[in-house]
């Protein structure tokens, strides 16, 4: 026996809105506060939102810019709406291909020159799109840590100590622009189909973001799969 996990496509009721909406930020592991600083609506409004209630054409393109759709529209044209029994399907689903990591906020220079010398290879990208002064800052940090990671046993003790203050005016750049830098660590093993030697390489992935200081991330959701390139 099949079944029917779509229905025929029409506009998201309130009600329908309201539990997307909640199943996106609670998958990413968002506060409503979170959501609130990334779409730039208020807390009230999300929350009313949540709660099922009307909601207008900016604020649905606001809720989707929040969570990256390359459509803003993508909450006010219709859709093949997902039954229960299909929702709970695409959670499952999207559990079994993603891990939920700890992150926690880089307190200094020296912490995230340790953190980049004991990992194996980073994903290093803001949570948030970040004003031209703060994206240059981050992009630079990320820029001089991949550089240190490559040649970090051939500095001296002293020479280290101008690489913890360099990064710490990085970091000094962002926290004026009120951002702060968060990371979460994975323990793993990497093997590929393209590879002769399938012996698991283990590896340790380590994951940096940007996010408003006020609204720290506490959790990442990243994939279980990564592609080496």
């Amino acid at each position: 026996m099949v079944t029917e996990q779509m229905e025929s496509a029409r506009l998201l009721k309130p009600d329908e809105l309201a539990t997307v909406i909640r199943l996106l930020r609670e998958l990413r592991r968002w506060s409503q506060e979170t959501l609130a600083t990334l779409s730039g609506l208020s807390v009230r409004t999300v929350q009313r939102v949540e709660r099922g209630e009307a909601s207008d054409l900016d604020t649905r393109r606001a809720l989707a810019q929040a969570f990256d759709s390359e459509d803003i529209d993508v909450f006010n044209k219709p859709h093949d709406v997902p039954t229960p029994e299909g929702l709970k399907a695409e959670k499952e689903k999207f559990d079994r291909e993603h891990l939920t990591l700890d992150a926690r906020v880089v307190t200094s220079g020296r912490e995230l020159a340790t953190l980049y010398h004991g990992s194996t290879m980073d994903t290093s990208e803001p949570a948030i799109d970040l004003k031209a002064e703060p994206a240059v800052a981050f992009a630079g940090l990320v820029d001089y840590l991949r550089d240190w990671r490559d040649c970090a046993d051939l500095y001296t003790e002293t020479d280290k100590l101008d690489v913890y203050e360099e990064l710490q005016r990085y970091l000094d750049k962002l926290d004026a622009a009120g951002i702060a830098v968060c990371y979460a660590r994975r323990e793993t093993k990497l093997v590929s189909k393209d590879w002769i030697d399938k012996t698991p390489w283990s590896a340790t992935l380590l994951y940096i973001s940007a996010f408003p200081k006020d609204q720290p991330l506490k959790k990442l959701v990243v994939p279980r799969k990564m592609r080496i390139g």
